[in-house]
């Protein structure tokens, strides 16, 4: 695909819709670190904000989002694309309305398909537009292509990292990965970092600040500190009953946390400062890599 055929079926998406949806993606530079539990409670904090939200569940293979949520979709991304279903059918709605959307493996092939199949999923994805205001994108761990391809599409990034040595040195090498990208663009993606599973405020702290100076030595391009979540007993209990922590327990001290990382990405003025990309822009950047 040349960057003129990219453009036309871009901007044959973006006319679906005036408006354009905020996409957050959360990942990690290890599998078991809490990646998908951040998603998930932040979509329901979002919510409690009066923002309409759904969950493309990218972690493909693994159906982390449905089982927490403990609902089965009938159709997932792969029907989109090559059943041509609507966008609507393939959004299962989870607790408090939070949309999701299974991945499937469907993107995998999006590179074989011809422009007229492209026209029609990019169209489609555009409508999430006019129905959501966040669309939180739940990669899969690691390094592998299909994370950094939803990466380097990405213009904000949540890096959920623990304090164990080992989700340290993942997390670098992920960031190592990702901005020796060639398509990776420093001055469009902003990557914050959420502190999970800490035993208190300034250990979240310490730890982004060890990570961050040796991004900024090695890479030359900081991350931000978003906040930390504290080791919560509460926490896999409400996993067990397949309900966010933030609608199990609302006093959770997970809980807590989740609002208070949710009340400073809503910050009015940290809005400002983070351009909406909306999802057609997201997938036309990611089919034009696989080109």
């Amino acid at each position: 695909m040349d960057q003129a055929e990219q453009l036309r079926i871009l901007k044959a998406g973006q006319q679906q819709s005036k408006s354009l949806a905020r996409v957050i993606t959360v990942t990690s530079g290890k599998g078991g670190v809490g990646k998908s539990n951040t998603s998930i409670n932040l979509a329901i904090q979002f919510r409690k904000m009066g923002k309409r939200v759904i969950i493309l569940d990218a972690d493909f293979g693994l159906a982390n989002i449905e089982i927490m949520f403990g609902a089965v979709p009938k159709h997932n991304l792969c029907d989109l694309i090559y059943q041509k279903k609507h966008i609507t059918d393939i959004i299962t709605w989870g607790p408090m309305e939070v949309g999701f959307i299974s991945g499937g493996s469907g993107i995998a092939g999006m590179s074989n398909l011809n422009r007229e199949y492209l026209n029609y999923i990019i169209q489609n994805l555009a409508q999430l537009d006019t129905i959501t205001d966040i669309i939180i994108v739940d990669t899969g761990a690691g390094i592998s292509d299909a994370v950094l391809e939803f990466l380097v599409a990405s213009g904000e990034i949540l890096l959920v990292t623990t304090p164990e040595p080992t989700s340290i040195t993942d997390s670098y090498s992920l960031l190592k990965a990702l901005y020796r990208h060639q398509r990776f663009d420093a001055d469009a993606t902003k990557v914050k970092l959420i502190a999970n599973r800490v035993s208190k405020e300034s250990e979240g702290k310490i730890l982004y600040d060890k990570l961050n100076a040796v991004v900024e030595r090695y890479l030359k391009v900081p991350i931000l500190y978003l906040g930390c979540v504290p080791e919560d007993a509460q926490l896999p209990r409400s996993v067990m009953q397949q309900t966010p922590v933030s609608l199990h327990n609302p006093g959770a001290k997970s809980t807590l946390a989740y609002e208070r990382i949710a009340g400073r990405l809503l910050d009015k003025a940290e809005e400002e400062r983070q351009p909406k990309r909306g999802m057609a822009a997201f997938f036309s950047h990611i089919i034009a890599g696989r080109r």
